[in-house]
Protein backbone atom coordinates (compact mmCIF):
# COMPACT_ATOMS: atom_id res chain seq x y z
CA UNK A 1 0.00 0.00 0.00
CA UNK A 2 0.98 3.63 -0.40
CA UNK A 3 1.19 6.01 2.60
CA UNK A 4 -0.89 9.14 2.74
CA UNK A 5 0.99 12.26 1.54
CA UNK A 6 3.41 13.73 4.08
CA UNK A 7 6.16 16.32 4.32
CA UNK A 8 9.72 15.04 4.73
CA UNK A 9 12.67 16.84 6.31
CA UNK A 10 16.16 15.68 7.31
CA UNK A 11 17.57 17.02 10.56
CA UNK A 12 21.27 17.87 10.72
CA UNK A 13 21.47 18.37 14.48
CA UNK A 14 19.65 17.07 17.53
CA UNK A 15 18.44 20.58 18.38
CA UNK A 16 16.94 20.93 14.90
CA UNK A 17 15.27 17.52 15.16
CA UNK A 18 13.76 18.25 18.57
CA UNK A 19 12.33 21.55 17.37
CA UNK A 20 10.57 19.80 14.47
CA UNK A 21 9.32 16.98 16.70
CA UNK A 22 7.97 19.49 19.21
CA UNK A 23 6.13 21.11 16.30
CA UNK A 24 4.39 17.82 15.49
CA UNK A 25 6.78 15.99 13.14
CA UNK A 26 7.19 12.22 13.55
CA UNK A 27 10.81 11.02 13.98
CA UNK A 28 12.13 8.49 11.45
CA UNK A 29 15.43 6.62 11.79
CA UNK A 30 15.70 3.12 10.31
CA UNK A 31 12.04 3.07 9.29
CA UNK A 32 11.54 -0.58 10.26
CA UNK A 33 8.55 0.30 12.46
CA UNK A 34 7.13 3.57 11.16
CA UNK A 35 7.26 2.83 7.41
CA UNK A 36 5.10 -0.34 7.57
CA UNK A 37 2.57 1.46 9.77
CA UNK A 38 2.41 4.31 7.27
CA UNK A 39 1.99 1.91 4.35
CA UNK A 40 -0.89 0.21 6.16
CA UNK A 41 -2.24 3.67 7.06
CA UNK A 42 -2.23 2.75 10.74
CA UNK A 43 -0.07 5.85 11.10
CA UNK A 44 -0.56 8.94 8.97
CA UNK A 45 1.81 11.69 10.11
CA UNK A 46 1.57 14.96 8.21
CA UNK A 47 5.30 15.56 8.70
CA UNK A 48 8.28 13.24 9.12
CA UNK A 49 11.75 14.24 10.28
CA UNK A 50 14.65 11.95 9.40
CA UNK A 51 17.06 11.71 12.37
CA UNK A 52 19.22 8.87 11.02
CA UNK A 53 22.20 11.13 10.25
CA UNK A 54 22.17 13.24 13.41
CA UNK A 55 25.73 12.70 14.74
CA UNK A 56 24.73 13.25 18.40
CA UNK A 57 22.58 10.09 18.22
CA UNK A 58 25.03 7.66 16.62
CA UNK A 59 27.86 6.10 18.69
CA UNK A 60 28.99 3.25 20.94
CA UNK A 61 31.43 4.27 23.66
CA UNK A 62 32.51 3.34 27.18
CA UNK A 63 32.47 5.82 30.04
CA UNK A 64 33.11 5.05 33.73
CA UNK A 65 32.37 1.36 33.51
CA UNK A 66 29.22 1.79 31.43
CA UNK A 67 28.55 1.57 27.70
CA UNK A 68 26.57 4.33 26.00
CA UNK A 69 24.78 3.52 22.76
CA UNK A 70 23.29 6.28 20.63
CA UNK A 71 19.66 5.81 19.63
CA UNK A 72 20.28 5.61 15.87
CA UNK A 73 22.95 2.92 16.14
CA UNK A 74 21.80 0.11 13.86
CA UNK A 75 21.38 -3.48 14.99
CA UNK A 76 24.34 -4.74 12.97
CA UNK A 77 26.62 -2.21 14.68
CA UNK A 78 25.42 -3.46 18.07
CA UNK A 79 25.91 -7.06 16.94
CA UNK A 80 29.43 -6.52 15.57
CA UNK A 81 30.83 -3.89 17.97
CA UNK A 82 34.15 -5.14 19.45
CA UNK A 83 33.40 -3.14 22.61
CA UNK A 84 29.99 -4.71 23.14
CA UNK A 85 31.19 -8.19 22.25
CA UNK A 86 33.91 -7.87 24.87
CA UNK A 87 32.09 -5.99 27.63
CA UNK A 88 28.36 -6.47 27.04
CA UNK A 89 28.04 -9.63 24.97
CA UNK A 90 24.39 -10.18 25.94
CA UNK A 91 23.33 -7.12 23.96
CA UNK A 92 25.48 -8.10 20.96
CA UNK A 93 24.08 -11.62 21.00
CA UNK A 94 20.52 -10.30 21.20
CA UNK A 95 21.10 -7.96 18.24
CA UNK A 96 22.38 -10.87 16.16
CA UNK A 97 19.01 -12.62 16.57
CA UNK A 98 16.88 -9.74 15.28
CA UNK A 99 14.99 -10.30 12.02
CA UNK A 100 17.22 -10.83 9.01
CA UNK A 101 20.35 -9.17 7.65
CA UNK A 102 18.34 -6.47 5.84
CA UNK A 103 16.52 -5.50 9.04
CA UNK A 104 19.75 -5.53 11.06
CA UNK A 105 21.35 -3.14 8.58
CA UNK A 106 18.49 -0.61 8.76
CA UNK A 107 16.75 -0.88 12.12
CA UNK A 108 18.02 1.06 15.13
CA UNK A 109 18.21 0.22 18.82
CA UNK A 110 16.40 3.42 19.80
CA UNK A 111 13.66 2.93 17.25
CA UNK A 112 13.06 -0.64 18.38
CA UNK A 113 12.89 0.36 22.04
CA UNK A 114 10.56 3.29 21.33
CA UNK A 115 8.23 1.11 19.21
CA UNK A 116 7.90 -1.34 22.16
CA UNK A 117 6.62 -4.29 20.18
CA UNK A 118 5.76 -6.94 22.82
CA UNK A 119 7.64 -9.54 20.75
CA UNK A 120 10.77 -7.47 20.08
CA UNK A 121 14.15 -8.86 21.17
CA UNK A 122 15.92 -5.86 22.75
CA UNK A 123 13.50 -5.30 25.67
CA UNK A 124 14.37 -8.66 27.25
CA UNK A 125 18.09 -7.84 27.16
CA UNK A 126 17.60 -4.26 28.38
CA UNK A 127 15.61 -5.55 31.36
CA UNK A 128 18.21 -8.22 32.19
CA UNK A 129 20.97 -5.60 31.92
CA UNK A 130 19.02 -3.11 34.06
CA UNK A 131 19.66 -0.57 31.32
CA UNK A 132 18.83 3.11 31.53
CA UNK A 133 16.97 4.83 28.70
CA UNK A 134 18.05 8.44 28.31
CA UNK A 135 15.39 10.56 26.59
CA UNK A 136 15.45 14.17 25.48
CA UNK A 137 12.98 16.85 24.43
CA UNK A 138 13.04 20.59 23.99
CA UNK A 139 12.47 20.98 27.74
CA UNK A 140 15.49 18.87 28.72
CA UNK A 141 16.70 15.34 29.41
CA UNK A 142 15.74 12.56 31.81
CA UNK A 143 16.68 8.94 32.49
CA UNK A 144 14.18 6.11 32.71
CA UNK A 145 15.07 2.63 34.02
CA UNK A 146 14.21 -0.08 31.52
CA UNK A 147 11.90 -1.60 34.14
CA UNK A 148 9.76 1.56 33.96
CA UNK A 149 10.14 2.34 30.26
CA UNK A 150 8.00 -0.41 28.73
CA UNK A 151 4.47 0.43 29.85
CA UNK A 152 2.32 -1.80 27.63
CA UNK A 153 2.11 -3.19 24.11
CA UNK A 154 3.48 -0.45 21.82
CA UNK A 155 3.43 2.00 24.75
CA UNK A 156 6.41 3.50 26.60
CA UNK A 157 7.14 6.17 29.18
CA UNK A 158 8.16 8.62 26.43
CA UNK A 159 6.28 11.90 26.66
CA UNK A 160 5.04 13.80 23.58
CA UNK A 161 7.96 15.60 21.94
CA UNK A 162 10.60 13.29 23.47
CA UNK A 163 12.93 10.88 21.69
CA UNK A 164 15.46 8.37 22.96
CA UNK A 165 18.94 9.89 22.96
CA UNK A 166 20.94 6.92 24.19
CA UNK A 167 20.78 3.62 26.03
CA UNK A 168 23.23 2.95 28.86
CA UNK A 169 24.19 -0.61 29.86
CA UNK A 170 26.77 -1.94 32.32
CA UNK A 171 30.11 -3.30 31.23
CA UNK A 172 30.39 -6.89 32.45
CA UNK A 173 33.40 -8.94 33.51
CA UNK A 174 34.56 -12.55 33.39
CA UNK A 175 32.50 -13.35 36.48
CA UNK A 176 29.30 -12.72 34.50
CA UNK A 177 27.46 -15.20 32.30
CA UNK A 178 24.88 -14.28 29.69
CA UNK A 179 22.55 -15.76 27.11
CA UNK A 180 19.66 -14.82 24.84
CA UNK A 181 17.50 -17.71 23.70
CA UNK A 182 14.31 -17.46 21.69
CA UNK A 183 11.65 -19.35 19.79
CA UNK A 184 11.28 -17.24 16.67
CA UNK A 185 8.24 -16.82 14.46
CA UNK A 186 9.62 -18.20 11.17
CA UNK A 187 8.30 -15.49 8.82
CA UNK A 188 9.03 -12.34 10.82
CA UNK A 189 11.76 -13.44 13.20
CA UNK A 190 9.92 -11.87 16.12
CA UNK A 191 10.07 -13.76 19.40
CA UNK A 192 7.20 -16.04 20.27
CA UNK A 193 9.25 -16.34 23.45
CA UNK A 194 12.60 -14.66 24.12
CA UNK A 195 14.66 -15.01 27.30
CA UNK A 196 17.67 -12.85 28.20
CA UNK A 197 19.79 -13.84 31.18
CA UNK A 198 22.63 -12.16 33.09
CA UNK A 199 24.22 -14.06 35.98
CA UNK A 200 27.13 -13.50 38.35
CA UNK A 201 28.64 -16.00 40.76
CA UNK A 202 30.65 -15.40 43.92
CA UNK A 203 32.26 -18.13 46.03
CA UNK A 204 30.53 -20.83 44.02
CA UNK A 205 27.04 -19.37 44.46
CA UNK A 206 24.81 -17.34 42.17
CA UNK A 207 25.11 -13.83 43.59
CA UNK A 208 23.05 -12.05 40.94
CA UNK A 209 20.39 -13.27 38.51
CA UNK A 210 18.55 -11.05 36.07
CA UNK A 211 16.07 -12.53 33.61
CA UNK A 212 14.20 -10.52 30.96
CA UNK A 213 11.28 -12.04 29.06
CA UNK A 214 9.72 -10.93 25.79
CA UNK A 215 6.97 -12.39 23.59
CA UNK A 216 5.10 -14.11 26.41
CA UNK A 217 2.83 -11.30 27.62
CA UNK A 218 1.47 -7.96 26.44
CA UNK A 219 4.73 -6.30 27.48
CA UNK A 220 8.24 -7.47 28.37
CA UNK A 221 8.92 -8.22 32.03
CA UNK A 222 11.55 -9.24 34.55
CA UNK A 223 11.05 -12.83 35.70
CA UNK A 224 11.71 -11.94 39.33
CA UNK A 225 10.47 -15.30 40.61
CA UNK A 226 13.17 -17.01 38.57
CA UNK A 227 15.76 -14.57 39.88
CA UNK A 228 14.82 -15.13 43.52
CA UNK A 229 14.76 -18.91 43.08
CA UNK A 230 18.26 -18.99 41.57
CA UNK A 231 20.09 -16.40 43.69
CA UNK A 232 22.01 -18.04 46.52
CA UNK A 233 21.99 -21.45 44.87
CA UNK A 234 24.95 -23.33 43.44
CA UNK A 235 23.43 -23.15 39.96
CA UNK A 236 23.13 -26.93 39.60
CA UNK A 237 20.95 -28.55 36.97
CA UNK A 238 18.28 -29.09 39.61
CA UNK A 239 18.53 -25.45 40.71
CA UNK A 240 18.11 -24.28 37.12
CA UNK A 241 15.11 -26.54 36.52
CA UNK A 242 13.46 -25.36 39.73
CA UNK A 243 14.04 -21.68 38.91
CA UNK A 244 12.98 -21.96 35.26
CA UNK A 245 9.62 -23.40 36.31
CA UNK A 246 8.75 -19.91 37.60
CA UNK A 247 9.33 -18.12 34.27
CA UNK A 248 5.67 -17.44 33.48
CA UNK A 249 4.01 -17.90 36.87
CA UNK A 250 1.60 -15.10 37.72
CA UNK A 251 1.77 -13.77 34.14
CA UNK A 252 -1.20 -13.32 31.81
CA UNK A 253 0.26 -14.90 28.69
CA UNK A 254 -0.77 -13.83 25.21
CA UNK A 255 -2.58 -16.13 22.81
CA UNK A 256 -2.63 -15.75 19.01
CA UNK A 257 -2.37 -17.75 15.80
CA UNK A 258 1.32 -18.46 16.52
CA UNK A 259 0.97 -19.91 20.02
CA UNK A 260 -1.64 -20.35 22.70
CA UNK A 261 -1.16 -18.88 26.18
CA UNK A 262 -0.42 -22.31 27.66
CA UNK A 263 2.12 -23.10 24.95
CA UNK A 264 3.85 -19.76 25.46
CA UNK A 265 4.16 -20.50 29.18
CA UNK A 266 5.60 -23.91 28.36
CA UNK A 267 8.11 -22.36 25.96
CA UNK A 268 9.02 -19.75 28.57
CA UNK A 269 10.03 -22.48 31.01
CA UNK A 270 12.01 -24.42 28.39
CA UNK A 271 13.86 -21.41 27.00
CA UNK A 272 14.58 -20.01 30.46
CA UNK A 273 16.19 -23.30 31.39
CA UNK A 274 18.30 -23.17 28.22
CA UNK A 275 19.31 -19.55 28.78
CA UNK A 276 20.24 -20.13 32.43
CA UNK A 277 22.27 -23.22 31.57
CA UNK A 278 24.15 -21.41 28.80
CA UNK A 279 24.79 -18.35 30.97
CA UNK A 280 26.21 -20.49 33.79
CA UNK A 281 28.50 -22.29 31.34
CA UNK A 282 29.96 -18.95 30.24
CA UNK A 283 31.12 -17.83 33.67
CA UNK A 284 34.89 -18.03 33.75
Amino acid sequence: MIPQPFEYARAKTLKEALAMIADGAKPLAGGMSLTPLMKLRLAAPERVVDIARVPELHYIREESGEIHIGATTIHYEVESSPLLRAKCPLLAETASRIGDIQVRNRGTIGGSAAHADPSADYPAALLALEARICVVGVSGEREIPASQFFVDAFATALEPGEVIREIVVPATGDDTGWSYQKAAQPASGFAIVGIAVRLRKESGRVALARVGVTGVAGKPYRAERVERALEGSAGSAADVQHAAAEAAEGVEASSDLHASADYRKHLARIYTMRALTTALSRIA
